[in-house]
């Protein structure tokens, strides 16, 4: 079975391979598709080994797009700063060399189902939610992270490209486990000032 979202992605890094494309062509080509596959290409980095520093510009754009979902926007829409940044060719073909893994894990795990509840429009605003949450969780400074709230965020893309609607579902559920274990690195980080004198006694 061949996904869509494979479809899309692997065109589009093939083309940004071959010429620098802006936030702004992509969403332009890609209308309101555009949400779910920007918020992919945004996040698929931080699934390989990246130059460090790319958290913070593309993190807030994939904030900027998720918080439109949870408006109800159909049409995405970056701040002209946002929409000029041009991915280079290595970013592109880094992640081509990457892609083909990756594509294989998730033509086995989605496909169309439960399309009611993948085309609902508070669904849409949901996974706004969910996205623009993992996403403030993808930004935290905490080391050796990224990949976790990377994968909610891929899953619920995926799922939206896919109309997947079971997916979309078990993306909340991992969801609430990724911020329950962050819950648990903050509270193992808080704890750990008053704990190292006691390990040392």
């Amino acid at each position: 079975m061949h996904l869509r979202f494979a479809q899309d992605i692997k065109s589009l890094l093939q083309r940004l391979a071959e010429q620098p494309l802006t936030l702004g062509d992509i969403l332009a080509e890609t209308s309101e598709r555009g949400f779910s596959l920007v918020i992919a290409l945004l996040v698929l980095p931080f699934l390989f080994p990246m130059p460090p520093g790319l958290a913070g510009p593309f993190g807030a754009a994939c904030l900027l797009l998720s918080v439109q979902m949870i408006l109800g926007r159909r049409s995405p829409w970056l701040p002209r700063r946002m929409a000029n940044y041009k991915f280079p060719r290595v970013f592109a073909q880094l992640l081509l060399q990457n892609l083909g893994r990756l594509t294989k894990i998730l033509q086995k795990i989605t496909r169309p189902r439960l399309t009611k509840i993948a085309h609902n429009h508070l669904v849409w605003r949901i996974n706004g939610i969910c996205i623009s949450w993992l996403t403030i969780l993808l930004m935290l400074p905490v080391p050796f992270t990224n990949p976790i709230p990377t994968v909610g965020i891929l899953l619920l893309a995926v799922a939206t490209i896919e109309s997947d609607g079971l997916l979309i579902c078990i993306s909340y559920v991992i969801t609430g486990l990724i911020t329950a274990l962050f819950a648990f690195i903050g509270y193992a980080l808080w704890l750990a000032p008053s704990l190292i004198p006691a390990i040392f006694k």
